[in-house]
This record gives C-alpha cells, sequence and structure tokens, in this order.
C-alpha cells in the first residue's frame, strides 16, 4: 500500500454537481484545489450510474427566467450543444471535461474519505486533514489543507470531524413550519433506482428473477401511474427507505428498490394489461440508489420553510432556488399518500452564506443537500442544479478565505459584499443584486449604440405562412384567462391586442386588467393596478385598445390579465419578443402523484408551456427604455424587474455598443455576457430536450476594438460563440479612449459589457 500527502488550499470531498461547482469556483479564483470523488465517474446522482435528471430553479419550467447561470449553466450550454440526445454517458464526459479544464484542480476518483482529523473543543472545531482510499490503486492519500468543503450529499466529512447536523425532520413550532410534523421524528425522504428500456422492434419475452416482487400483493397499481412506454424519469415514486436509515441500510434499501423494479416490469410485461410492452425490453436498471436526505449541518442559519415561501431577501445571499418545497412520504411507494406534495414559492428565492458553513467547526463549508435547512426547506434545496448554484458560491468563498487567510464566519461578517461581488463577476446564479465593481471601467463610461429597441410589440404577418412581414398568427379561443408579462419601463400606457370577435361576442365587453408582480424577481400577478372594460365588435384581426396606465417609481414587470370570454380569440405568433412572457391560466392541473395541496400557487395557475416561444400579438402605445445601452453596464446580468440587457432595434446588421471615456484608460480584459434566454428550460438527461444546440439569442460572431492614438485598434475576433460568458485576456494592454463591440447581427444582445485594468485579478 503507498501512503502519499498532498498539500492543498481547498479541499472538496464529493463529486456531485455541488462539488464539481465548488471545485470549479475555487481554481477559476487561483486556487490550488483536490477534488476527491468515491466514485468512478464524476456528477453524483446526475451520472450515468444514477441517471436523475438535473433540475433547479426552473422547476421544470413552471419558474419564468429561473435557469441558472455561473458554472452549472455552462454545463447545461455544454450538454445541449454536444448531447441534445440525453445520453448520460456523454453527459459524464461534459461534466469530467469542465473539471479538466482547470489546471488547478487534482482529481481523485474512487476514493473514499473515511478518516478526518480535527482538533478543538466542540464548539470550535478545526479540519487539519481527510484522509482517502483510493480503490484499485491501493493508495492512501493525506489530504491538507486550510478549507474544507464537505459536498458528499451524506456529510460524511462534516460528521467525522464533530460538526453539529440534523437528521430527520424539525417539529412545527420549532420553526413555525406550518408543512413539518407536530412532533419531530428521525422520517426522511427515500432513496430511488430508476431503469431505461428499449424497443427491439420485435416481441421480446421477460422472466422475472426471483427477487422480482409481486406488486399486485401491494398498492402500487392502484396508487401509482405504471405506462410501459414511459421513460426513467416517470419512475421517480419507486422510492423506499425514508423510515430507515439512508446510509447505514443503504443496502437493504437497494435490494427493495430492485425487487420492486423487476415487479413492475414482470407487471408490465406479462399481466396483459399492457400490449403495447410487447417489444420493450429492460436496458438498464441502476445499481447504485439515489439518495434524497440524510444529513443537514447546522450553520449560521438555518433556512426555512417561511424564507422560500416568503422570498426572504437576505443581506447575505449567494444564490437562488426556486423548485417546489417538493416533499415524498417517508413510506415511499408503498405510502397510501401520493408520491409527493409541492408548494411553490410566486417566484425564486434566496440561499444565504450563512446557510453554507459550519456553525462550529471554523474551516468546514458545505454545499449540496447537506446545507443548514429544515427538512421543509431542504425539499427544495436538495435539487441538483441548485446544489451546484450553492457549491459555486461555497467554493467561491473557500478561495477567498485561502486567499486572505481567514475563514468563512469572518468573510460573512466583514467580506461578504467582496464574495457576492466577485459572484456576480463570474456570472453565478443571483439576482437582485447589482454588480457595482469600482474596477469595472465600463462603469465609469459614457455608453451608446448603434441602435435601441424601443417598440414594444409582436407583430402579426399576413395571413398564410410566414414571410417578410412577420410571423404567421393563429387563433387563441379564450377559454382561460390569458396574460402578458411586459416590462413596465418606465410604464405602460396602453396596449392593443389582435383579436378575432365572434358573432356571439359583439355587443359585449372584454376585461383587461393590469396588475404588478409584487417582486423584481416575480412574474405572476400581485396587485391590481388598473382594469378596464373594452367594447366588442364582430370582426377578425382587430386590434382591441385596452387603456390601461401604470408608472411604478422603478422599472418593474407587469402583468396584463385578458379574463376569458368565449367570443374572442387572441392571435398568437410563432415568435416571441425578448423580455415579454405570454401566459395562459391553466386551473386545476393533474400532475400524477403530486399534490398541490389547497394554497393557490400562481405559478402553477399560470403557465407558460402551452406557450413556449410564441406569443400573443400585441403592441404597446409607449415607446420601452427596457433595452437602453445603459442595460449593459447597469449591473443587473439576469431579468430583474426587466429584461436588463441592451437589444438593437433589428433592422440592419452590424451593430454596437460603444463606450467613450473622458481620459484613455489602461484596458487589459474585457468581459462579455451574453443572452442566452434564460426562461428556455434546459435538462441535461431524457426528460426534456431544447431544440436548439446553440441558443438563438446568443450573439454568435462579434469583434471587440479599442481607439487608441492610432485609431480603432483589433482587440478580439470571434466567429460562431455559443457560450453566454467569455472572458477575453489581452496578451498587452492597450491605452484607449474608446472601446467598441461590433456584432454582426441586426438584433443585438449584450446582457453585461465590462473592462479591466492589466492588473486586475479574475
Amino acid at each position: 500500500m503507498r501512503r502519499e500527502s498532498a498539500e492543498f488550499d481547498v479541499v472538496v470531498t464529493g463529486g456531485g454537481l455541488a462539488g464539481v461547482a465548488a471545485a470549479i469556483a475555487a481554481a477559476r479564483l487561483g486556487a490550488s484545489v483536490a477534488l476527491v470523488h468515491n466514485r468512478p465517474v464524476l456528477g453524483g446522482n446526475s451520472s450515468s450510474e444514477v441517471r436523475v435528471w438535473v433540475c433547479g430553479a426552473t422547476a421544470a419550467g413552471a419558474q419564468r427566467y429561473a435557469r441558472e447561470t455561473g458554472i452549472v449553466g455552462e454545463l447545461y450550454l455544454e450538454n445541449q450543444y454536444r448531447n441534445p440526445e440525453g445520453n448520460p454517458v456523454f453527459w459524464d464526459m461534459v461534466v469530467l471535461d469542465a473539471v479538466r479544464a482547470e489546471p488547478g484542480i487534482a482529481l481523485y476518483l474512487n476514493t473514499d474519505v473515511r478518516e478526518v482529523e480535527a482538533e478543538g473543543p466542540e464548539d470550535a472545531r478545526v479540519i487539519r486533514s481527510v484522509t482517502g482510499w483510493t480503490m484499485a490503486s491501493e493508495r492512501e492519500t493525506r489530504f491538507v489543507a486550510p478549507l474544507f468543503l464537505d459536498c458528499t450529499g451524506d456529510g460524511l466529512v462534516g460528521h467525522l470531524a464533530g460538526a453539529r447536523y440534523r437528521v430527520g425532520r424539525e417539529a412545527r413550532a420549532e420553526h413555525g413550519e406550518s408543512w413539518a410534523p407536530e412532533e419531530a421524528d428521525e422520517l426522511l425522504l427515500g432513496s430511488t433506482i430508476l431503469f431505461y428500456t428499449k424497443d427491439l422492434g420485435h416481441p421480446v419475452r421477460y422472466v422475472p428473477p426471483d427477487i422480482a416482487a409481486d406488486i399486485t400483493a401491494t398498492g402500487i397499481p392502484e396508487r401509482r401511474v405504471i405506462k410501459a412506454g414511459a421513460n426513467g424519469a416517470a419512475y421517480w415514486w419507486i422510492e423506499w427507505g425514508g423510515e430507515l436509515d439512508t446510509v447505514h441500510d443503504n443496502e437493504r434499501i437497494r435490494d427493495e428498490l430492485w425487487s420492486v423494479i423487476y415487479g413492475i416490469w414482470d407487471y408490465i410485461k406479462n399481466s396483459g394489461r399492457f400490449p403495447d410492452a410487447a417489444n420493450l425490453t429492460l436496458e438498464w436498471v441502476g445499481s447504485v440508489p439515489g439518495k434524497r436526505e440524510y444529513r443537514r449541518f447546522v450553520g449560521d442559519h438555518v433556512l426555512t420553510q417561511s424564507d422560500i415561501v416568503g422570498q426572504r431577501a437576505f443581506d447575505d445571499r449567494i444564490g437562488y432556488g426556486g423548485w417546489s418545497i417538493d416533499l415524498h412520504p417517508p413510506g415511499g411507494m408503498y405510502a397510501a399518500e401520493g408520491g409527493a406534495a409541492q408548494y411553490y414559492p410566486d417566484g425564486v428565492y434566496h440561499v444565504p452564506f450563512r446557510s453554507l458553513y459550519s456553525a462550529n467547526t471554523a474551516n468546514l463549508l458545505f454545499a449540496g443537500r447537506d446545507i443548514s435547512a429544515t427538512h421543509i426547506a431542504f425539499g427544495s434545496t436538495r435539487v441538483m442544479a441548485t446544489c451546484a448554484v450553492m457549491g459555486e458560491a461555497a467554493g467561491t468563498a473557500a478561495a477567498l478565505c485561502a486567499r486572505g487567510g481567514t475563514v468563512p464566519r469572518a468573510l460573512a461578517s466583514s467580506g461578504i459584499a467582496a464574495l457576492q461581488r466577485t459572484l456576480l463577476r463570474q456570472d453565478a446564479a443571483v439576482i437582485g443584486l447589482r454588480y457595482d465593481d469600482p474596477a469595472d471601467l465600463a462603469q465609469r463610461a459614457e455608453v451608446g449604440a448603434s441602435s435601441t429597441l424601443t417598440a414594444l410589440a409582436v407583430e402579426p404577418g399576413a395571413d398564410g405562412p410566414d414571410g417578410p412581414d412577420g410571423p404567421a398568427t393563429s387563433p387563441w379561443p379564450l377559454a382561460h384567462d390569458a396574460g402578458l408579462l411586459l416590462p413596465a419601463d418606465p410604464g405602460i400606457d396602453g396596449v392593443r391586442l389582435l383579436a378575432d370577435v365572434a358573432p356571439d361576442g359583439a355587443g359585449t365587453e372584454l376585461a383587461v386588467e393590469l396588475w404588478d408582480t409584487g417582486r423584481p424577481e416575480n412574474a405572476v400577478p400581485h396587485t391590481l393596478r388598473a382594469a378596464v372594460r373594452v367594447p366588442l365588435e364582430q370582426g377578425g384581426r382587430q386590434w382591441l385598445r385596452a387603456p390601461l396606465r401604470w408608472a411604478p417609481a422603478e422599472p418593474g414587470n407587469a402583468f396584463l390579465v385578458v379574463r376569458a370570454h368565449p367570443g374572442v380569440a387572441l392571435h398568437v405568433a410563432a415568435a416571441m419578443r425578448t423580455g415579454v412572457l405570454s401566459l395562459t391560466r391553466a386551473g386545476a392541473v393533474d400532475d400524477g402523484d403530486v399534490d398541490t395541496g389547497q394554497v393557490y400557487q400562481p405559478v402553477v395557475d399560470w403557465q407558460t408551456k402551452p406557450l413556449r416561444r410564441r406569443s400573443f400579438c400585441f403592441r404597446s402605445d409607449a415607446p420601452t427604455g427596457a433595452f437602453a445601452a445603459e442595460r449593459a453596464v447597469g449591473g443587473y446580468a439576469r431579468p430583474f424587474g426587466g429584461p436588463q440587457m441592451w437589444v438593437s432595434d433589428g433592422l440592419a446588421a452590424p451593430q454596437h455598443l460603444r463606450l467613450d471615456w473622458r481620459e484613455p484608460v489602461a484596458v487589459g480584459r474585457v468581459e462579455l455576457v451574453f443572452d442566452d434566454d434564460v426562461n428556455e428550460y434546459m435538462n441535461n438527461l431524457h426528460y426534456h430536450r431544447s431544440p436548439f444546440a446553440v441558443m438563438p439569442e446568443l450573439v454568435r460572431d462579434y469583434t471587440v476594438e479599442a481607439r487608441t492614438g492610432a485609431g480603432w485598434t483589433p482587440l478580439v475576433a470571434e466567429n460562431g460563440n455559443r457560450r453566454r460568458h467569455r472572458v477575453h485576456v489581452l496578451p498587452e494592454a492597450v491605452r484607449a479612449d474608446a472601446l467598441r463591440l461590433t456584432v454582426a447581427a441586426a438584433e443585438a444582445h449584450v446582457v453585461a459589457l465590462r473592462v479591466y485594468g492589466p492588473d486586475t485579478p479574475p
């Protein structure tokens, strides 16, 4: 056996998406990082070993403008380009390549950490090292560092170090959580094994193995949805172990899940109830249970149900989530209740930094499903894209602590602004904070553009197919209320809708209302601001004007509600306008075994999926300032009370964005953020496929030039860009009094343009 010792600035244990994001974030800031993972592939529950699809703040498309940016956003875009079919093996390589692209990361796969050296009293522990055993290599490695991250999910490192944690459900009164049980207990969410099927094109018989359960002797066929052709994502409810110890009873849980999977397949193939399964075979059955819950560490803040539902705007926010509080019965697949109960906040919620480090272990951070949260709040934070967001924040914090020779609690006390500024500069998934770095030279410049989009509208074409005068339209009968989310910048002063009015609608009125959304990050109606009734006359393709007016004190979102009317159909175009969403009010939603409870949940009631990348034809009577050139240096790199980007008028190519300084500045690096439509829902595996290999809104071809004493000097030329965040470090600094970004497109979308001197660190 070989015994080795290695020293790093940061040691990350756990190579799921939380650990991957943490390691990449820390390495990009110059830290030396060990990423230690006990499996042969990275990705954790998203890997080809387990194959859980990556969920996050988008809530499978329910939340608006919520797809994560930052490192997990990069993984989404890269996977979409390389792996649009959602092959789990290719996803493994996307994640592995992202890690190996960082020279500061030393990757240790198949390395199981089972020893932790820590010292100090119970309330002031300090980790000195962790030791891992690399299977098949017969190597034992002692990892020494000033900062450690537990991204193991199960929280093993923190547990061995003596960090405080909770297991199970808190009592309702402890944190005032209405969804918590009356009494505390140790019940958990269970584990799941998924399976894949394949159509072989000819009849395939199935002889069940001895372990196969007779599921007709259980309540599963009556209580759960079983379909022959459903993909693995549909069987998330094959869950068990919440009444056991999900770690120490892991082998027993795996065997029970196997028995039910093979029993379900026996039921599908041999019961005679699924004739469409004749040609199907089992292609793959997982061997590693996907765990949902175990230890949750105690930090300086414990995230709660009220924090999530109330969308509490923490001063130390470092990321966001948006998945519902998604709780499953501890009995799992055998429970009499539905497979899940879900409670959605009205928009994304915020996660504080104080939930990412230990209250009693000075140099321990954590990210993933083991963060400091109650069982109820964990029901939302546990999904993998949210875990990755927290991982990026924890890794960034660890690098800053290592650089400054400090610990996480001290960073939370005096360095939170630096942490947030760093995350925003890295395009991390943070909402509602303005980037105000004094090192950003663009914020001192006068900003101008070749043109700016000021007409807020989606215009129709003539009847028939798409033509040069605009897209074709189709009627959308107002069987349910319709919605239109618009930027109110500076306000709304009348909106026109293209509609058909049937004979039975003539002589009646159409009710149209204008609501605010309560919070700049939300996209559901909150407070009624204006209402009108529009008189109707019979006729097709007529513009109905709703003279609604609202001027908020700050730019915000306006939600136009068009009430259902049996005699009216709105026109829908196969096109969309950035910053505008069309919605329909669905009413009751049947989602299989999911219970949304008795609480009104606007993001469930108002849906965008039926109108995905389409729009009601409309015209805003007043010009908008939502796409002004200044938005590209305004500090908000995500939709927040408006789209927060510069958009050109789309009339001619090329278009440019320009910065002018009163005195020459030294330009050493240019950082760009382009629009990749964060409302577009993506998924890494088979559950959902976006049709775009490269997001159509992204700037593809561009140049950057600086004006020096010799005139305009080219600095950067890119063709075929497919990434949102681009960083260009110049080989030599250039003194310039102006800088110009030129885009080879008629409609350019630029979220952020940032400029730094040659000595500004990443």
